[in-house]
């Protein structure tokens, strides 16, 4: 079993909350002044039995920068299946929305991503099964422990898209391209996949085949374009606003 170390507050605060991953032990670092996040930390582990040491801050440094003067060590994340989202989405009783990520590498866009996506309400994450940023103890930190209530897969994407293809969803690919249409003459309230490409090269050339549509984000700025983080957070938005926010 692989274990990590979760540091910083609010990550720490929602790692417990969610309870998704077991918990061994709570480093709280010397001296550290009181809040009420530390207090609500300090109660979760009370309440679930989880052994809290005081450790000199050196000790935490080498466990994670950004610990706040607090580090959680659990087990590995928890992944999910795309059943479980479908499952999810029906439990729910909302047509399905699905967010595929293709090959990010970015730790800060990938929680930035997650952070919104946990926001808005989609039933699962897909990340393809190599090259691609994971669920690590930065992104979870990077999406201010949203990552901890979102269902995550990492799975062949090509294979997924054709899946939920027959289960109904509309496959809609982001990209800035002559090709991409504006979200205004694309319904955007059925059951959906959104797929976000990479922030250097976009969507890989399979996956952006599969897609039923592409979407682009129009601009008036100077700036050339919105990054991966960014545009997929708009999108996001947009798809959960066409869903009348429910």
């Amino acid at each position: 079993m692989k274990y990590e170390w979760i540091v910083g507050r609010n990550p720490v605060y929602e790692v417990l909350r969610a309870n998704r991953r077991r918990a061994y032990r709570l480093y709280l670092a010397e001296g550290v002044r009181q809040s009420d996040r530390i207090s609500e930390i300090l109660s979760l582990c009370n309440v679930r039995g989880i052994p809290t040491q005081s450790a000199p801050k050196h000790q935490l440094n080498e466990v994670g920068q950004g610990h706040q003067g607090v580090a959680l060590e659990v087990d590995g994340y928890p992944y999910s299946t795309l059943q479980d989202m479908q499952s999810l989405a029906e439990k729910r009783d909302e047509p399905p929305f699905i967010l595929i990520l293709d090959a990010l590498q970015d730790p800060q866009n990938l929680g930035t991503l997650l952070r919104t996506a946990e926001g808005v309400g989609v039933h699962g994450v897909l990340f393809p099964l190599r090259q691609t940023a994971t669920i690590t103890p930065a992104v979870v930190s990077a999406s201010s422990g949203a990552s901890e209530y979102l269902l995550v897969s990492q799975i062949n994407i090509a294979q997924a898209i054709s899946k939920l293809k027959d289960a109904g969803l509309w496959v809609v690919g982001l990209e800035k391209s002559p090709d991409g249409q504006a979200p205004g003459e694309l319904r955007l309230d059925g059951a959906i996949a959104l797929v976000v490409g990479s922030e250097g090269t976009g969507m890989r050339s399979l996956v952006r085949s599969s897609c039923d549509l592409l979407m682009g984000l129009p601009m008036r700025g100077r700036i050339d374009s919105y990054n991966a983080a960014v545009a997929g957070s708009i999108a996001l938005f947009l798809i959960w606003q066409a869903r009348n926010f429910k």
